[in-house]
């Protein structure tokens, strides 16, 4: 990764302001326990050793009594907490872009990934980086559907069957460059995007699809706990 070190600047985002209520419990579901550590933990160290990515900014909301409840400082001076998550996902990124407006150019590359997603391997973001560092637009890892698709009718019955050629399932890093997305995340009706790439996707823009990792699954539910420690290598 030499030659991406002295060409180019990646930073990385990591919108962590959720509540994750879907796993239950009292905290939010990035201080959850994962081998020993929090889920949040693993996540961060999977970016900060990153050897190409300069710094790792974690958006937490302004009111997070959890953070400081533990120790990150093992996770070296990359990390940099901002005290600014927003009402949405959206939100969270945008005060974050914002944020450190003053720390990074327009022209870095932000790679945008969640909090959630804590087997993200370095194999992944050399990938990406190597696929879209110069790319117009920028782009995202995700996967080829491989699995038949239903839609439900109300009575909960299959309504259809979807034609999933074609079809992507979207992952994370989403990786797009600061002025870009900050534009896009401005401008678009943040309570109705689910991730960065459809933002920038609102501008006309098409972002690339680069091959992302089954293994690098989003807990979603507690049983993902178990299979991301399996998965992890932690």
């Amino acid at each position: 990764m030499t030659d991406i070190l002295q060409r180019d600047r990646f930073v990385a985002l990591v919108p962590a302001g959720g509540r994750g209520s879907r796993l239950g419990g009292t905290r939010p579901k990035q201080y959850l326990p994962l081998a020993g550590r929090t889920l949040l933990f693993h996540t961060l160290s999977r970016l900060v050793t990153h050897p190409a990515l300069s710094a790792v900014h974690l958006v937490i909301a302004p009111d997070d009594v959890d953070f400081d409840t533990f120790d990150w400082r093992e996770l070296g001076p990359k990390l940099d907490v901002v005290r600014a998550g927003g009402d949405t996902r959206a939100d969270s990124v945008l005060n974050g872009l914002r944020a450190i407006r003053d720390r990074v150019a327009e022209s870095d590359w932000m790679l945008v990934h969640d909090a959630a997603r804590p087997c993200v391997s370095h194999a992944l973001i050399d990938r990406l980086i190597a696929t879209l560092r110069d790319d117009a637009v920028g782009g995202i890892a995700a996967l080829p559907v491989a699995d038949t698709l239903k839609r439900a009718d109300p009575e909960v019955r299959i309504g259809a069957t979807v034609a999933r050629s074609g079809l992507w399932q979207a992952q994370t890093p989403q990786m797009f460059r600061h002025a870009l997305l900050l534009e896009a995340l401005e401008r678009v009706d943040r309570t109705t995007v689910t991730d960065e790439a459809s933002a920038v996707e609102a501008l006309g823009l098409r972002p690339r699809l680069v091959e992302g990792d089954a293994e690098n699954l989003k807990i979603t539910y507690a049983r993902d706990l178990l299979l991301a420690e399996k998965l992890g290598g932690f």
